[in-house]
Protein backbone atom coordinates (compact mmCIF):
# COMPACT_ATOMS: atom_id res chain seq x y z
CA UNK A 1 0.00 0.00 0.00
CA UNK A 2 2.68 2.17 0.85
CA UNK A 3 5.39 2.92 -1.23
CA UNK A 4 9.04 3.19 0.00
CA UNK A 5 10.91 6.04 -1.72
CA UNK A 6 14.25 5.12 -2.56
CA UNK A 7 17.14 7.65 -1.73
CA UNK A 8 20.87 7.74 -2.66
CA UNK A 9 23.11 6.19 0.10
CA UNK A 10 24.94 9.01 2.32
CA UNK A 11 28.13 9.37 2.81
CA UNK A 12 28.80 8.07 6.04
CA UNK A 13 32.27 8.67 6.61
CA UNK A 14 34.39 11.84 6.15
CA UNK A 15 37.28 11.84 4.21
CA UNK A 16 38.87 15.21 4.93
CA UNK A 17 38.34 17.84 7.12
CA UNK A 18 39.26 21.92 7.66
CA UNK A 19 40.78 22.50 11.23
CA UNK A 20 39.47 24.93 13.65
CA UNK A 21 41.87 28.21 13.05
CA UNK A 22 42.62 27.31 9.30
CA UNK A 23 41.33 29.97 6.45
CA UNK A 24 40.41 28.73 2.96
CA UNK A 25 40.51 31.83 0.86
CA UNK A 26 38.74 30.22 -2.71
CA UNK A 27 36.10 28.17 -3.89
CA UNK A 28 36.01 23.94 -2.49
CA UNK A 29 35.50 20.76 -4.52
CA UNK A 30 35.75 17.94 -2.33
CA UNK A 31 34.39 14.19 -3.20
CA UNK A 32 33.08 11.96 -0.71
CA UNK A 33 32.79 13.58 3.23
CA UNK A 34 34.10 17.03 4.38
CA UNK A 35 33.67 18.40 8.01
CA UNK A 36 34.25 21.74 7.89
CA UNK A 37 36.30 23.36 11.50
CA UNK A 38 37.50 26.41 10.10
CA UNK A 39 36.66 29.03 7.80
CA UNK A 40 35.83 29.07 3.79
CA UNK A 41 35.53 31.98 1.91
CA UNK A 42 34.10 30.69 -1.22
CA UNK A 43 32.07 27.99 -3.10
CA UNK A 44 31.83 24.80 -1.59
CA UNK A 45 30.86 21.79 -3.48
CA UNK A 46 31.76 18.12 -4.67
CA UNK A 47 33.47 17.15 -8.05
CA UNK A 48 31.09 16.89 -11.00
CA UNK A 49 28.43 17.31 -8.39
CA UNK A 50 28.26 13.50 -7.39
CA UNK A 51 26.69 12.65 -3.87
CA UNK A 52 28.69 13.68 -0.78
CA UNK A 53 28.40 14.60 2.94
CA UNK A 54 29.30 18.22 4.15
CA UNK A 55 29.71 18.78 8.23
CA UNK A 56 29.80 22.43 9.11
CA UNK A 57 30.82 22.13 12.73
CA UNK A 58 29.12 24.39 15.26
CA UNK A 59 32.48 26.53 15.36
CA UNK A 60 33.15 26.77 11.57
CA UNK A 61 32.13 29.84 9.19
CA UNK A 62 31.68 29.32 5.27
CA UNK A 63 31.09 32.78 3.09
CA UNK A 64 29.79 31.55 -0.14
CA UNK A 65 27.39 29.09 -1.91
CA UNK A 66 27.26 25.56 -0.58
CA UNK A 67 25.62 23.16 -3.22
CA UNK A 68 26.44 19.34 -1.63
CA UNK A 69 23.84 16.36 -1.86
CA UNK A 70 23.77 15.84 2.03
CA UNK A 71 24.46 18.89 4.39
CA UNK A 72 24.18 19.33 7.70
CA UNK A 73 25.41 22.67 9.59
CA UNK A 74 25.79 23.83 13.04
CA UNK A 75 27.67 26.79 12.34
CA UNK A 76 27.85 29.65 10.09
CA UNK A 77 27.19 30.07 6.75
CA UNK A 78 26.47 33.39 4.46
CA UNK A 79 25.32 32.19 1.12
CA UNK A 80 22.62 30.04 -0.46
CA UNK A 81 22.92 26.46 0.57
CA UNK A 82 21.81 24.03 -1.88
CA UNK A 83 21.44 19.89 -0.67
CA UNK A 84 20.08 17.92 -3.28
CA UNK A 85 19.04 15.36 -0.84
CA UNK A 86 18.82 16.33 2.73
CA UNK A 87 19.51 19.02 4.87
CA UNK A 88 19.65 18.91 8.65
CA UNK A 89 20.38 22.32 10.29
CA UNK A 90 20.94 21.84 13.99
CA UNK A 91 20.17 24.05 17.03
CA UNK A 92 23.48 26.57 16.58
CA UNK A 93 23.04 26.88 12.60
CA UNK A 94 22.67 30.20 11.42
CA UNK A 95 22.10 30.24 7.50
CA UNK A 96 21.49 33.91 5.62
CA UNK A 97 20.91 33.49 2.35
CA UNK A 98 18.11 31.04 0.56
CA UNK A 99 18.09 27.49 1.16
CA UNK A 100 16.74 24.46 -1.60
CA UNK A 101 16.33 21.47 0.26
CA UNK A 102 14.75 17.76 -0.78
CA UNK A 103 14.37 16.61 3.06
CA UNK A 104 14.48 18.91 5.88
CA UNK A 105 15.65 18.82 9.49
CA UNK A 106 15.81 21.61 11.39
CA UNK A 107 16.36 21.64 15.22
CA UNK A 108 14.23 23.87 17.77
CA UNK A 109 16.94 27.15 17.75
CA UNK A 110 18.71 26.64 13.92
CA UNK A 111 18.03 30.56 12.34
CA UNK A 112 17.66 30.74 8.37
CA UNK A 113 17.11 34.42 6.68
CA UNK A 114 16.44 33.81 3.69
CA UNK A 115 14.04 31.60 1.42
CA UNK A 116 13.42 27.54 2.37
CA UNK A 117 12.47 26.05 -1.17
CA UNK A 118 11.50 22.36 -1.34
CA UNK A 119 12.89 20.61 -4.74
CA UNK A 120 10.50 17.82 -5.65
CA UNK A 121 10.57 14.30 -5.75
CA UNK A 122 9.50 12.11 -8.29
CA UNK A 123 6.15 12.60 -7.75
CA UNK A 124 3.57 9.12 -6.23
CA UNK A 125 0.90 8.15 -7.91
CA UNK A 126 -2.72 9.86 -6.13
CA UNK A 127 -4.94 7.52 -4.70
CA UNK A 128 -8.46 8.77 -4.70
CA UNK A 129 -10.94 7.88 -1.86
CA UNK A 130 -14.42 6.99 -2.32
CA UNK A 131 -16.85 8.41 -0.48
CA UNK A 132 -18.61 5.46 1.84
CA UNK A 133 -22.28 5.12 1.17
CA UNK A 134 -24.30 4.12 4.02
CA UNK A 135 -27.11 1.62 3.32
Amino acid sequence: MFEQRKTRPTQKRLDSLIGAGTTVDGDLVFSGGLRIDGTVHGKVSTVDNQPGTLVISERAKVEGEVRVSHVVINGAVAGPVSASDHLELQAKAQVHGDVVYRTLEMHVGAIVQGKLMHVGQETADVVELKRATGE
